[in-house]
């Protein structure tokens, strides 16, 4: 898809064309142009033509009722994108913001594949547009996004932005800006940029570990952004956004679930003196490196941090039996 094109395409038309394509697009969820019927039977053979609306993908069921999609680009690299179904019947679609990932953590398919490239503006769209067309199916609709998926969202900035605005927009899928969550292994420039932006989209980090020995050990990006840099930078994203910051900690059997190490993370939370920070305690999903904690043990690290009244909850686990959950993400490229 390149329908970001349209206003190149449209522009020896009449100035409400550019509209009613774009109202087609993001409002109707055409898949195809001659569903346009508004516009002019030569006009949508030019389009269908030169925009394309047709998105390649694959659908796989999952058991939770999940659904993931292999997407394959215009020039053959692959991508991948989950909706999660929630039993309150919200949806959510997790997005890539790249193929691959260059980052390389240790519990992470996705970084083991490597890295191809960043995805563009219309690449990073048209994941949500794939879901909103089958949910407008069900009389249903995209409700959440969380950019998630493949790659480190941070360093596409500029695409991942740009979507987000038009993700928002009024006149495009009129997603509200606090139904859509970033997450970021730590990219301290990135983290501080969001924070001058004038959007109200919720922040994750990949925190993962308490301490930088630790976190250097599975992320290898910790050797670039130590901790206390990165705490500095959400202590300055609290200031300027007052909005809440969520810590994602994936629990690792016999590697980061002590108690020692749930200590050491309250430790960190209390420095900050800063309400607006929870935890999200993340079952590890299995990619073949590592356990996922026991029951027994994600019970006993919560229970250090509430004892200490550090806020934290614990993630439904979507798509983990189907290579479709939280660092499962890895189609070859």
């Amino acid at each position: 898809m390149d329908i970001f094109n349209l206003e190149k395409i449209l522009s020896g038309e009449p100035t409400f064309r550019l509209k009613q394509a774009r109202e087609a697009v993001f409002l109707n969820l055409i898949e195809d142009w001659d569903e346009a019927i508004n516009l002019p039977p030569d006009l949508r053979e030019k389009l269908n033509q030169e925009v394309p609306l047709k998105i390649n993908a694959k659908v796989f069921e999952l058991k939770d009722g999940a659904q993931k999609a292999l997407i394959t680009l215009a020039d053959g690299v692959k991508i991948e994108t989950v909706l999660m179904r929630h039993q309150n019947g919200r949806n959510t679609v997790c997005v890539s913001s790249q193929a691959g990932c260059a980052l390389g953590c240790a519990f992470c398919a996705t970084g083991r594949v490597g890295f191809k490239r960043n995805l563009t503006l219309d690449e990073i769209v048209e994941q949500v547009l794939f879901w909103a067309r089958i949910l407008k199916k069900e009389n249903k609709r995209v409700g959440n996004i969380v950019f998630m998926g493949m790659g480190e969202s941070f360093l596409n900035y500029d695409n991942v932005l740009s979507a987000i605005k038009i993700l928002n927009d009024e006149n495009g899928l009129n997603i509200g800006s606090r139904h859509i969550s970033l997450s970021t292994a730590g990219i301290v420039e990135g983290i501080k940029k969001l924070a001058d932006e004038p959007l109200q989209v919720n922040l994750a980090l990949s925190l993962h570990a308490p301490n930088d020995a630790l976190r250097q050990e599975i992320m290898p990006v910790a050797k670039k952004y130590k901790i206390a840099e990165i705490f500095e930078a959400l202590e300055y994203y609290i200031k300027k956004t007052r909005r809440r910051v969520m810590l994602e900690y994936i629990m690792i059997k016999d590697l980061n679930d002590s108690p020692i190490c749930a200590e050491e993370l309250v430790a960190l939370i209390k420095k900050m003196k800063q309400p607006l920070v929870f935890v999200n305690l993340i079952l590890y999903n299995e990619t073949g490196v590592f356990k996922p904690s026991s029951a027994e043990r994600v019970k006993a690290f919560k229970a250090v941090l509430e004892k200490e009244k550090i806020a934290v909850t614990q993630r439904w686990r979507f798509g983990g039996d189907s290579a479709a959950a939280c660092g499962q993400l890895a189609p070859h490229l």
